[in-house]
């Protein structure tokens, strides 16, 4: 029965056409859905991957709204999350016109907290003079929100430092306890998503609470009949952030700060607090100080023995035990100093098991790392702070037992999980086997829409001028194609560079691109801009590689500086590697070169994003053409025409003669 359906709602005639201005029946998408609702109505796991302009976003809503039971529908970013709820679910639910009640679910930090905005107030320990306007403007918003989100209030922005003191954490809710408990913002959320037929969530939420049962994700799991993963390609990463354990000298020293302020507070004759938590905030820093320069990262294996690093971390550990014992001394004080220490003594066994030997791993029920799972240990140094990492070498049997159980239906969706039609290799790393996983191809004409162009005579991607012999190939495209350009780097020191050239090149030829450069503003601040100059040049590195939708003549070219292979020196993909070659694979072949080439197709998808796009795809990498596996990576990009001549790149752009 369902496939009728479906063939009558995409249908030229169908309810959604009437509803969506600008809707064409597309065949691909109406099979997408026909595909979703077997696996929703079967309980099974689908990996769907549809090109751009499918449409795939409806092509999972409506057999979900229709036929999914309780779905919960997990998305890449908060954006999109927000654009899910406020935009398309609406959108189908009219045209469908069935009662389906929809909650949004985001993670804490995005509720404003009135036990901790109050405490705010009264303290006034303010850091700027921004913060006391954005304080003022919080409380004003608190009067009339119902739902406390931070996103509706837009004046203040998401980045300001204000956030961390009015929103609370895992750490410093007060839970049942709380004065406010009844009129709580996360509850709320919670209590709606609970009773909601439709849940959107995000990735980070979703393993978040996956890991640590705290974000009310857990509740709603056992209840669910439908998951969908929307931008699926990202759930590696996500997954394996959320199933590791991070330990930060920040954290230690929140904790001091906080730990000085209740004790003054509440116990003021109970110890001398400043001489508790001075030696800890002493050996957090001499812990940092191990390393002395900033944004590197080792494997433990990697630090020698006699480095300053391991008796800084037992020093750590130390006067940590030092200050726990001064909290249960104090603890029946106050219900703030009793949060401390449980805050402390949670901290303190992380930081005690963090390079445990690995031969005994935890084995309560529910340990997160997956009990015995193998980890690899590393550490990264930051400007202020070191983070200890413990990561999973793999999240597929971790994630396993999490889709254990009760049968239900599990969709991974994105434009980018196959590499030339293989789903080997995500499907091995998210653990799912092999699940059924099929392809939709993009209803654009890419061989008249795009084209690929690869320059002649580049140096090798690793030779010192390298960004400077991208901008000398890429500067006669950019001017012909007006600006309109994305410059997509693989490194922030790429995109500073490439920024400083430019800006001398367009004020020497006298060019009037406005140039846009990742860092000067929030991405979306950056991306509005552009859309609106009409003639920019935009230089971003990762996040502008995905999630970017700039349609039309805003966007005619986007060059990308190399082929996005993950540093060499991230120590869990070493790990990773050596692990595949001891089982005889190819770490390159099995790991690294399907990574870019799905981190690609993602960059590449900028380009062309509606029926009307023309556009010009430049990747600078010789290696492309030079290399024996160049001919895999073209070959899973869009079918754009192709060359390597200027000329007929900058022919593109003239307009196709009537």
């Amino acid at each position: 029965m369902h496939d009728a359906d479906i063939d009558q709602l995409f249908g030229p005639a169908g309810r959604l056409g009437q509803e969506v201005g600008g809707f064409r029946a597309r065949q691909s998408q109406t099979e997408m859905a026909k595909a979703i609702a077997n696996a929703i109505a079967g309980q099974t796991t689908l990996i769907a991957e549809a090109g751009t302009g499918t449409g795939k976003t409806f092509a999972y809503l409506v057999p979900a709204l229709l036929w999914g039971g309780k779905v919960i529908v997990s998305t890449g970013t908060k954006n999109l999350q927000d654009q899910l709820f406020l935009r398309d679910i609406p959108t189908v639910r009219r045209a469908l016109n069935v009662p389906v009640s929809v909650a949004l679910l985001k993670g804490r930090a995005n509720y404003v907290c009135h036990y901790h905005l109050e405490r705010t107030l009264e303290n006034g320990r303010l850091t700027s003079r921004d913060d006391v306007g954005h304080l003022r403007a919080i409380s004003r918003f608190m009067k009339t929100t119902s739902s406390g989100d931070k996103a509706e209030l837009a004046q203040v922005p998401e980045t300001a430092l204000i956030w961390n003191l009015v929103t609370s954490t895992r750490d410093t809710c007060m839970g049942a306890e709380c004065q406010y408990y009844q009129d709580c913002f996360v509850m709320k959320a919670r209590k709606e998503a609970q009773q909601a037929d439709v849940v959107v969530v995000n990735h980070h939420l979703f393993f978040a609470d996956v890991a640590l049962k705290d974000t009310g994700v857990a509740e709603l799991l056992p209840s669910a009949n439908t998951i969908i993963f929307d931008e699926a390609h990202q759930l590696p990463d996500t997954a394996t952030l959320f199933f590791g354990e991070t330990i930060s000298t920040s954290q230690v020293l929140e904790l001091c700060r906080d730990v000085l302020a209740e004790g003054l507070s509440h116990a003021r004759d109970g110890a001398e607090w400043a001489k508790v938590v001075m030696p800890v905030e002493r050996a957090a820093r001499d812990l940092r100080l191990a390393f002395p320069q900033d944004f590197v990262r080792f494997s433990v294996s990697q630090i020698a023995a006699s480095s300053e690093f391991f008796p800084a971390l037992e020093a750590l550990r130390k006067e940590f035990r030092a200050m726990i014992e001064t909290l249960e001394s104090q603890a029946e004080r106050a219900e703030t100093i009793e949060q401390c220490r449980s805050r402390a003594i949670e901290l303190g066994a992380r930081l005690a098991q963090w390079n445990a030997p690995q031969a005994a791993p935890a084995t309560t029920a529910d340990d997160k790392s997956g009990a015995g799972q193998e980890c690899v240990l590393w550490v990264e140094a930051f400007s202020a702070s070191l983070q200890l990492h413990r990561t999973p070498l793999s999240i597929a049997p971790i994630f396993n037992k999490q889709r254990e159980g009760v049968p239900r239906a599990w969709i991974f969706t994105s434009a980018t999980l196959a590499v030339k039609n293989d789903f080997n290799h995500y499907a091995s790393q998210m653990g799912l086997g092999n699940a059924p996983a099929q392809t939709w191809p993009s209803p654009f004409d890419y061989e008249q829409q795009g084209l690929l162009y690869v320059p002649h005579h580049m140096p090798q991607p690793n030779s010192p001028g390298y960004t400077d012999a991208v901008i000398d190939a890429a500067l006669p495209l950019i001017e012909t194609a007006g600006g309109r350009s994305f410059l997509l780097c693989t490194t922030i020191r790429a995109v500073n560079r490439a920024a400083e050239r430019l800006r001398t090149e367009f004020e020497q030829r006298q060019l009037a691109f406005p140039l846009l450069v990742q860092g000067e503003a929030g991405r979306t601040e950056l991306l509005e801009r552009f859309r609106a100059a009409g003639n920019a040049v935009l230089i971003g590195s990762q996040s502008f590689w995905e999630g970017v939708d700039v349609r039309g003549e805003a966007l005619s070219l986007v060059i990308i500086d190399k082929l996005p292979f993950s540093p060499p020196d991230d120590p869990v993909l070493a790990a990773r590697i050596e692990v595949m070659e001891k089982k005889g694979l190819s770490g390159f072949m099995h790991h690294q070169l399907p990574e870019a080439i799905i981190t690609l197709k993602q960059g590449a998808g900028r380009l062309i994003r509606d029926e009307a796009d023309r556009g010009v795809l430049m990747i600078c990498d010789p290696r492309l053409i030079s290399k024996p596996y160049g001919k895999r990576i073209w070959q899973s990009l869009p079918p754009f025409k192709r060359t390597r001549e200027l000329g007929v790149a900058q022919a593109f752009f003239s307009p196709p003669p009537e």
